[in-house]
């Protein structure tokens, strides 16, 4: 795995973490605290159950680093701009493709499963989400009818890689394509409202 994707994918989440803070009246710290939760909960809790020791951000606190010193440009940057509602969708969006692969590659390199590559590579990608609208005291993204096509887009995307690596191993481009088919399907539910059906009973 690249530093820089895994640095990357770490500092996306990280803005996600911060915008969501947005008009919950948060200070500092814990504007800081949602976004490192954002950005190493969903890894964390791949490598445990991975059996992986220590965690990635505990080997290497540099991604503890890029998370805090993006959280704190982003925190500065919003106070004097205003970031439209969308901004969230779009950098969940990017870190939940970014993740998704991150965690479905590391899942492989430890001789897991297709299957068990494909569950953690969407661990990695929402749990961290999770998480942080926890911390916020709401219903998180992923469990909402209407978040259109989340943890659906992150399986779509691990599943394709994990065909690709296994009936194409020579090939080169299937992180970016799997990136690519989950940050698309992403933005074109949002954009569209496309979504799973809602669970009803009848009465």
């Amino acid at each position: 795995m690249s530093f820089w994707f895994e640095h990357f994918a770490v500092a996306v989440c990280a803005i996600s973490g911060v915008l969501a803070a947005t008009d919950r009246k948060v200070d500092l710290f814990g504007v800081l605290v949602l976004a490192i939760v954002t950005a190493v909960g969903g890894g964390t809790i791949r490598d445990l159950c991975l059996g992986v020791r220590p965690v990635f951000w505990v080997q290497d606190p540099s991604h503890i680093v890029t998370a805090t010193l993006t959280a704190l440009v982003t925190f500065v940057v919003a106070r004097y701009w205003t970031l439209p509602h969308k901004a969230l969708l779009i950098a969940d969006a990017f870190g939940l493709a970014l993740f998704t692969i991150v965690g479905v590659e590391k899942s492989l390199l430890y001789q897991s499963s297709g299957l068990i590559a494909i569950l953690l590579g969407v661990v990695t990608g929402v749990a961290g989400g999770m998480l942080r609208d926890v911390l916020r005291r709401e219903v998180p993204l992923v469990f909402k009818a209407e978040i259109y096509f989340y943890a659906t887009a992150a399986s779509a995307g691990a599943l394709i890689y994990v065909l690709l690596a296994r009936f194409a191993p020579a090939f080169t481009g299937g992180r970016e394509i799997s990136m690519l088919v989950i940050l698309v399907l992403r933005l074109a539910a949002i954009g569209r409202k496309w979504q799973l059906p809602e669970f009803r009973v009848r009465g």
